[in-house]
């Protein structure tokens, strides 16, 4: 029966042209019989991205196949694949789940290649990266397909190369304070509770090449550069120094169009658009110089005024919407600690 009707699916798949219809099929199909006949959903999925007539869903459906792989019996259409430009991109992690290190020469030869569409090219170095622990990606975006011609290491990769292939160290995790896993005062609960909801993010999506969603200690250089631009308020500057967001954005009911946390290595440069010209790099006169924005929601600024305390020595967070023709702050949160509170319980 299974066979019977994994048969009529294949037909199925070949014979439909609207593709909403071939999503569900598709669908179908990897739900009831990828599990038990996991070969037999990729000689169709291979087939499909080889011959079907939704040219689309051949490049869509690579994904699944990539996932599905196990071994080299695909190698060889994973090769293929790479000579198919629309299938080349996804065809690369095929490769490399295929056969491992002996994928390497076919992608330094892509990624080499100045025929190549550029994403290709940039999508091999990165999938050589994370495979071999190289750094050929170091803070350079998690997609490939954002980075720019001159930001390929291509020289690093030849060198790489030459040398044989090694295998690198990878990349280290930043590193946290020890009060995040013993707090004791309300900040450094405060910031234990948001660490905690980060790392479920990190759980789900991390690139250590760009690290995001951390709470890590700030350097001292970045530290000087801040305290050479303010006085800050003694609670926020604490948090800064030893709980810094590192690349923290969340988002959800809270914050639909996503919160940005600005960490130390930031918050001086995010200042431009809001107290500093963005352009001219000049202050606005309309601006208030004692308020401070240290994260914003859209555009819309979340400040601390560097002259308010309240009694126990946190302070309050201000917000103003942009795109109102002048800015009008309004008490967001009493104190700081809460708006961390809030931030996590939105992450």
């Amino acid at each position: 029966m299974a066979v019977t009707a994994l048969a009529a699916l294949h037909r199925k798949l070949f014979d439909e042209t609207d593709g909403s219809k071939f999503a569900r099929l598709k669908e179908r199909l990897l739900k009831k019989h990828a599990a038990d006949d996991r070969l037999a959903v990729l000689d169709i999925l291979t087939a499909y991205a080889r011959d079907g007539q939704l040219l689309h869903w051949r490049t869509f459906l690579m994904t699944d196949i990539v996932h599905l792989v196990e071994g080299s019996q695909h190698a060889a259409f994973f090769a293929w694949a790479l000579e198919q430009p629309a299938l080349a991109y996804w065809g690369i992690d095929g490769l490399l789940k295929s056969i491992g290190v002996d994928a390497y020469a076919p992608l330094v030869a892509l990624a080499a290649s100045g025929a190549t569409r550029l994403e290709v090219r940039a999508k091999a170095i990165k999938s050589l990266a994370v495979f071999s622990r190289q750094p050929f990606d170091q803070d350079l975006p998690s997609d490939p397909g954002h980075w720019k011609a001159e930001q390929l290491r291509l020289s690093a990769v030849l060198a790489w190369q030459a040398d044989g292939y090694p295998d690198g160290a990878g990349y280290k995790a930043p590193a946290k304070h020890e009060t995040l896993a013993k707090p004791r005062s309300r900040l450094q609960v405060a910031a234990a509770l948001l660490e905690r909801k980060l790392a479920l993010r990190r759980q789900r999506e991390q690139d250590l090449a760009q690290p995001s969603n951390w709470l890590t200690m700030a350097s001292a250089k970045d530290m000087a550069e801040i305290d050479a631009q303010w006085v800050l308020p003694e609670i926020y500057r604490h948090f800064l120094q030893f709980y810094s967001p590192l690349r923290v954005h969340v988002d959800g009911k809270r914050f639909p169009q996503g919160l940005h946390l600005y960490g130390a290595a930031e918050l001086v440069e995010a200042q431009h658009g809001y107290a500093v010209h963005a352009v001219h790099n000049h202050n606005i006169a309309s601006w208030q110089s004692k308020l401070v924005v240290i994260a914003d929601a859209g555009g819309d600024p979340y400040c601390v005024h560097l002259e308010e305390r309240s009694i126990d020595g946190d302070l309050p967070v201000y917000r103003a919407r942009h795109g109102a023709g002048e800015w009008r702050f309004e008490l967001h949160m009493d104190d700081f600690i809460d708006f961390l509170h809030e931030i996590a319980w939105a992450a």
